[in-house]
């Protein structure tokens, strides 16, 4: 693998850290407030708006937003509202489900679909290694999720609603990581963040109000971790996961994101004692090990990817001229 493949897992990998922490800090929101899940998405959503937009006018690079917009409006729309869809969809999985079932279930997905995806647009079946890799990394996912207290949370009141919730949020984090990682091969992160962010928070910003309940609050606590989730787990994920994608495929990515249940995990059982388990040490070791082994020749599978699978129905795939 290249330096800058190796530079783009390592920014996906630290994308997916950031994420690990969101549940985490959501159950510590609603300790502190009554805040429904869509509020709370809703606040991450806008405040990492806020931040992005406040660098972008800062670096002057406003001029290629409103270019983006301008060239990619379709592809930009369904990123912004598949990555929205996906965040309410897995919430909501979760309290359908339960988090064993939403996890595995829609993390565990999206690698799988993109990979049949990269292996029909490349004409070839994926190598005895990535199929390897693939599957430890889906042992290791179902591994981490059932042996901790914080996976193995039971199942939830309604178990098949909230599995096909799963899979319809597992389709979704697979459709805006491939069409997201053709925008991402000629777009600066931060502005491909930037409008797909601005996407998400005014299909979700509506939804909370609708939802009714508290939708303000003062709480300084809660304050600062809803700060948390706009600018690390939304605006800097984000933008580090689309770097990464300039350098690695929609495949090899979604793999690395399993690191996002092994952080929620480690952390689960740093702040809340939650013990991980055998079971849940070596789902660590195999996805840790699936990560730093994958496939040496991405940069073909990356190639594929930008083939015309990775395109919208009807959306031809040129590159942003700007």
């Amino acid at each position: 693998m290249s330096t800058s493949a190796r530079w783009g897992v390592s920014q996906i990998a630290l994308a997916a850290f950031l994420w690990g922490t969101g549940g985490l800090v959501v159950q510590l929101v609603r300790e502190q407030v009554p805040l429904s899940v869509p509020t709370i998405s809703a606040w991450r959503l806008a405040l990492a708006l806020a931040a992005l937009l406040a660098v972008v006018l800062a670096q002057r690079t406003g001029g290629r937003l409103l270019a983006l917009l301008r060239a990619r409006p379709r592809r930009v729309l369904a990123v912004g509202l598949a990555t929205a869809g996906y965040q309410l969809l897995y919430f909501l999985a979760v309290t359908w489900a339960g988090v064993t079932v939403a996890t595995v279930v829609s993390l565990g997905l999206a690698p799988v679909l993109l990979g049949v995806s990269e292996a029909v647009t490349a004409r070839r079946a994926p190598s005895p290694t990535r199929l390897l890799v693939v599957t430890a990394a889906l042992a290791g996912l179902a591994l981490v999720s059932t042996s901790t207290g914080h996976g193995g949370g039971g199942v939830g009141p309604r178990p098949l609603a909230g599995l096909l919730v799963a899979m319809a949020a597992g389709v979704l984090y697979a459709l805006a990581t491939g069409w997201g990682g053709a925008l991402a091969r000629d777009t600066p992160p931060l502005v491909l963040t930037t409008a797909t962010t601005g996407v998400g928070a005014v299909a979700l910003v509506p939804v909370a109000l609708l939802g009714g309940g508290q939708q303000l609050t003062g709480d300084p606590a809660a304050l600062a971790l809803l700060a948390h989730l706009g600018l690390f787990t939304m605006a800097g994920a984000y933008a580090a996961f689309y770097a990464g994608l300039r350098t690695t495929s929609g495949s090899t990515a979604a793999l690395v994101t399993l690191v996002e249940p092994l952080s929620a995990a480690l952390l689960a059982a740093v702040v809340l004692g939650e013990r991980l388990g055998p079971g849940g040490v070596v789902g660590t070791v195999l996805i840790l090990g699936a990560v730093a082994g994958l496939a040496r020749d991405d940069g073909d599978a990356v190639a594929a990817a930008a083939g015309p699978t990775a395109a919208l129905p009807g959306v031809p795939p040129h590159a942003d001229p700007h």
